[in-house]
């Protein structure tokens, strides 16, 4: 027997959509049996005073789901639908306490972050005439997959550009785009040999190593020293594979200079299975001096894998890096990640694009250097006059961070736990250490990332003093 009762005011939705919900109610609990009739539609909207139309919307989407099955000429029966299993742990009816996600309010608080950049100063009115162009010039585009490698004619302007600011020397067929540095070095890992034993920089990329190290790759750490990655850890551990950030190291800031440059490509030279992965992440910005070329400038091997991102010089949020493979990778590439989805945003690729071309990025770097200079050499005035002889300030010629180590007798965790208290976003090196032993500093001070991208010039005197009382302060 099938009773149905309609709230017929609307408030629990239309009426098909109640009769749809009753029956498969009914059907679930088991009082409507399998190969039970139900009534005809005509025979049910009579009983319920609603229309033929309302009765066959419910009847049509319970027959489609399959709890209901059609005899031409008979009508509606229900399923033989098997029951749930009692057995098991049966789904938490909310969320637990450990998984909920609270919304934290950032308007009065300081971000010395390193992974932000300078969203006031974006050139949005710019970026949506790209846009527009995009749309313009490229909409039967967008109806279809776009290239494996992403859209040629972005990479083919990336190549120029990088060739230029960086002196990469590549062919646009080259490159790969990607939605991020991680999917990229997933990907090339795919291709190299499973035994290879990938050498991280110590302090450097957690999140790297963490996805290296769940897909069961070997990894060996390696410290680094005032040129960059010491050569003897190298030696010592035997990697196949070096990722490293000779530019502006990750998180120290040391820039690698020549002779550690070569002592890299010579290394790589000596083995067929050697390769160099260089990170240039924040490479646009370098202060007092022009930017520095990029290792790959000197490859005379075809040893180094040349990695960039957007994510600094534009946005965080844009998701677009790239990658330039020597050329027996690329073949390798092709080969065997052919069937590969591109993952970047072909909207944002052709916005880039135009972006590019008509000069807004370049304009845009230069500004944003100027302006990321100004930050960077005020909130080092400012610590300095604060702390005096209590801080020593490293790595600050290149990027939008540096090192900042700070005399005091508490632990980075109580002075970070301090600094949340006083709403202050920033972290220490913990975060960047790559096993147990955190790199040595100076005896007696405690080493913290400080960015500066995001922090208005207005704001550094009072974040500054605020980070003071949470050294200092009871």
């Amino acid at each position: 027997m099938l009773t149905i009762q309609l709230d017929q005011t609307g408030q629990n939705g239309y009426i098909y959509h109640q009769i749809y919900m009753k029956i498969k109610e009914e059907i679930l609990n088991r009082n409507l049996q399998p190969h039970d009739q139900l009534p005809s539609k005509r025979e049910l909207a009579d009983t319920l005073n609603v229309s033929v139309n309302s009765v066959n919307g419910a009847y049509q989407q319970l027959l489609a789901e399959g709890y209901l099955y059609s005899v031409e000429r008979k009508g509606f029966f229900v399923e033989s639908l098997e029951t749930f299993h009692e057995s098991g742990q049966l789904k938490p009816s909310s969320l637990p306490v450990d998984l909920k996600e609270e919304p934290i309010a950032r308007d009065d608080w300081y971000s010395f972050s390193h992974i932000s950049v300078d969203t006031a100063n974006f050139p949005f009115k710019s970026w949506l005439k790209s846009e527009q162009k995009a749309i313009h010039l490229h909409q039967e585009a967008f109806g279809e997959l776009p290239h494996p490698q992403g859209v040629y004619e972005l990479r083919e302007t990336i190549a120029r550009l990088i060739g230029l600011a960086r002196g990469v020397k590549c062919y646009p067929e080259q490159l790969i785009l990607s939605a991020g540095t991680q999917s990229l070095i997933h990907s090339l890992s795919s291709i190299l040999p499973a035994d290879q034993i990938y050498g991280l920089e110590n302090p450097g990329y957690r999140r790297l190593y963490q996805m290296l190290k769940n897909n069961h790759h070997q990894i060996e750490t390696i410290g680094i020293d005032q040129k960059g990655v010491r050569m003897s850890d190298i030696h010592k551990k035997q990697p196949n594979v070096l990722i490293i950030t000779p530019s502006h190291q990750f998180p120290t800031g040391v820039i690698m200079p020549i002779s550690r440059r070569i002592q890299l490509l010579n290394w790589a030279a000596d083995q067929p299975d050697r390769y160099i992965i260089e990170d240039d992440y924040d490479s646009e910005f370098k202060y007092g001096t022009d930017s520095i070329p990029a290792l790959q400038s000197l490859d005379r091997y075809d040893k180094v894998i040349y990695m960039g991102t957007f994510s600094k010089s534009l946005l965080p949020g844009l998701r677009l890096s790239y990658m330039v493979l020597p050329q027996h990778l690329l073949r390798r590439y092709k080969e065997e990640q052919h069937f590969f989805i591109q993952t970047a945003n072909l909207f944002t690729q052709y916005t880039l694009l135009h972006f590019i071309k008509d000069g807004a990025y370049q304009r845009h770097i230069k500004r944003m250097n100027g302006l990321y200079e100004e930050k960077r050499k005020q909130l080092i005035e400012e610590l300095n006059t604060i702390f005096a002889d209590n801080v020593r300030i490293i790595g600050e010629n290149a990027g939008l961070h540096f090192i900042a180590e700070f005399r005091s007798n508490r632990t980075q965790h109580e002075i970070l736990q301090r600094a949340k208290e006083r709403k202050l976003k920033m972290y220490g090196m913990d975060r960047f250490t790559l096993d147990e032993q955190l790199p040595g500093h100076q005896p007696g001070f405690v080493p913290l990332v400080l960015g500066f991208s995001h922090m208005r010039r207005e704001d550094i005197q009072p974040a500054v003093k605020r980070l003071y009382d949470a050294i200092f302060g009871k």
